[in-house]
């Protein structure tokens, strides 16, 4: 019979050979990369430069719509276009869930009409997701935001469903602990979520998102006291007629709306946010000091945007078999 230590020595190599053979027989996904379409689609970076180019110029919204799109696209269940898919009959997908039912069509447009000129050109090869994620960022740049590297190889989702959204995109009401438990859950400190939360430098919100802080906040207040009085003032009138006009909206910068800058930290921290988690964010503890950082240094800014957005760009991709190509990015290609 072995003696002890032998047996010990026997049962740890016996265990070390099982690790290594079922490791060795699970797939490895294949990773991301810059020159992921070099050969495959040599002409793919050019041609979203250019539809992006084409349709921010005619369309200003575009920047902030398609941010906006990725954010919520990434946020649940990972980078893979899953918010782009149309409802059907059968199912409701994301694009359909309460908190999505206000994302810009330019979004989704402008990766429709780069999706449809790449087709064209190297037809079943390029995913929507990688074509969210790269026009996002070239009009971030476009705008005068950082450049910050994309790497490419993202698989399209092969579901999208609306009930998989509550609870994974934080809303403007939220108090600030829901806000950082549901970035925590996604990996993201909380000085990343408020680098990520510096996209308002440009885009609208919609009247009604903030109406609640606005009209009738107490007894003895119109306003929520965090806005400055003549700020509240003017929002007041400018939304007056939002419940018969649910599409008004004030941009959420007012001082450089059309700029990717760090003026909405400034203008946070002197009353003039729009939203309930603007003046939130310009208050609470944890994430005060970055606020007042980032609203005096845009460089230190830029800095922590890139490194979230690169972070964030490949949260939850989908490879491999794991996901799709598909021909049209609003369906998939089983339909």
């Amino acid at each position: 019979m072995a003696s002890p230590p032998l047996l010990l020595l026997a049962l740890l190599s016996a265990l070390f050979f099982f690790s290594r053979t079922v490791h060795s027989s699970q797939p490895r996904q294949p990773l991301l990369t810059t020159a992921y379409y070099t050969k495959s689609c040599p002409r793919f970076e050019q041609i979203v430069q250019d539809v992006t180019t084409n349709k921010q110029i005619s369309s200003p919204t575009t920047a902030a719509a398609a941010l906006r799109l990725f954010f919520h696209d990434c946020f649940v269940g990972g980078c893979d276009a899953s918010v782009l898919i149309s409802s059907t009959h059968f199912s409701k997908a994301e694009r359909d869930a309460d908190i999505n039912l206000s994302l810009p069509g330019d979004g989704f447009d402008v990766v429709v009409r780069a999706k449809t000129d790449l087709e064209l050109t190297c037809p079943g090869v390029v995913s929507c997701a990688d074509i969210l994620a790269v026009a996002t960022r070239n009009l971030v740049v476009m705008m005068g935001g950082p450049y910050y590297t994309v790497k490419l190889g993202r698989k399209d989702a092969l579901i999208s469903r609306a009930s998989d959204v509550e609870g994974n995109l934080p809303r403007p009401t939220m108090p600030m602990d829901q806000m950082i438990r549901i970035f925590n859950s996604k990996g993201f400190s909380v000085q990343e979520m408020v680098a990520l939360t510096g996209a308002h430098t440009i885009g609208f919100s919609h009247c009604k998102e903030f109406s609640s802080i606005l009209y009738n906040y107490s007894r003895t207040l119109h306003s929520d006291p965090a806005y400055y009085p003549e700020f509240a003032k003017s929002l007041r009138s400018a939304c007056a007629e939002y419940t018969k006009n649910p599409t008004l909206s004030v941009f959420n910068d007012i001082m450089t709306p059309n700029k990717f800058d760090n003026m909405y930290y400034s203008n946070i921290r002197k009353g003039l946010g729009l939203l309930s988690s603007d003046h939130t964010l310009s208050s609470d503890q944890r994430t005060r000091g970055f606020v007042e950082l980032y609203s005096t240094n845009q460089d230190a800014f830029f800095q922590a945007f890139v490194r979230a957005m690169e972070k964030l760009s490949v949260y939850g991709i989908k490879t491999g078999k794991n996901g799709d190509i598909r021909r049209r990015c609003d369906s998939f290609n089983n339909n």
